[in-house]
């Protein structure tokens, strides 16, 4: 990348913020910019009780313009496992029901550092394996027709949950699609095995001590985070596990550790397609309906999504 675009590219850098301090203010400035303009979304809010009935998870469903697939999307939000929720990512999946004519369900699972890990981990797998067990909840009659997204954080956890459905013999989704997801452990600059985190993670829009900031918040213990359910990238056995597509962000430092994740699937005999969106920064699908990133992602997804379901 020549100097000029690396220092255009900075002028679009987050905010520096200390995440382990305001990651509170973080979360009320992401519902209020998602709440501007007012939202003319077809929605529609559920409840889910946990497994052991102490709390209620959140379930919001949107409804395309034009609904073209039998699909399910079940949606689980980026922000580092500490920030997002449903209500800032409505227009996000908003616009993901628009482009790919399916039924989206965004759960509101909970977040760090009030529910480390594996809490928010839990309430996703509640939600998929309910729908998994009986489909017709969703109002589909396959549960092949389930497809697991998300994206960073979101798409690590759709990795999570598959591993563990699997790891417990239950039945595993049909598909999953994972954008620029978190796989592995390390992302220090001076220590990660991936080259994009030494050429992107000082730089802009995510960053190498953000991470970090988010792993503390997430997993405490810095044992648990190279576990399998907190880095997909150290299981042993990824055998059984969706069919996958894995999209990447060229200038984000989490892109190699995504495309290994793909490589990985791959070696284990799962069919997966990874595509990296050049130009790209992370987070890019939260971006503009009209953004060239965004419409390049759902080209693939929607490739995807027209492909046989097994």
């Amino acid at each position: 990348m020549n100097r000029v675009f690396r220092a255009v590219l900075g002028l679009f850098a987050a905010p520096r913020v200390n995440m382990l301090e305001d990651y509170e203010k973080v979360r009320r400035l992401q519902r209020q910019l998602a709440s501007l303009p007012a939202p003319r979304y077809r929605t529609l809010d559920h409840t889910i009780m946990s497994d052991d009935g102490t709390h209620p998870i959140p379930v919001r469903v949107f409804q395309p313009r034009e609904r073209r697939r039998d699909d399910l999307l079940l949606f689980f939000h980026g922000g580092g496992w500490v920030t997002g929720d449903i209500e800032s990512y409505t227009p996000a999946c908003a616009t993901m029901a628009d482009l790919t004519g399916c039924v989206v369900a965004s759960v509101d699972y909970r977040l760090a550092p009030e529910h480390p890990f594996p809490q928010g981990l839990d309430d996703c797998i509640r939600v998929t394996r309910l729908l998994l067990d009986d489909p017709s909840l969703a109002q589909i009659e396959d549960p092949d027709r389930i497809v697991l997204v998300g994206d960073s954080a979101g798409g690590n956890l759709v990795a999570a949950v598959s591993l563990l459905l699997h790891r417990e013999g239950h039945r595993v989704p049909g598909r999953q699609v994972m954008l620029y997801p978190v796989t592995h452990w390390d992302h220090d600059p001076d220590t990660s095995p991936f080259d994009s985190v030494r050429e992107h993670g000082r730089g802009y829009r995510l960053t190498a001590t953000e991470i970090d900031d988010y792993f503390e918040l997430y997993v405490p213990d810095h044992d648990l985070r190279r576990t399998e359910l907190v880095s997909p990238l150290m299981a042993r056995d990824l055998s059984g596990q969706p069919r996958t597509v894995i999209i990447t962000a060229e200038l984000d430092l989490l892109c190699d550790e995504g495309e290994a994740y793909g490589t990985a699937l791959a070696g284990a005999g799962v069919p997966v397609t990874t595509h990296r969106v050049a130009g790209a920064l992370h987070g890019f699908i939260t971006l503009p309906r009209f953004a060239r990133p965004l419409r390049e992602a759902y080209e693939v997804i929607n490739a995807f999504l027209n492909e046989p379901v097994r």
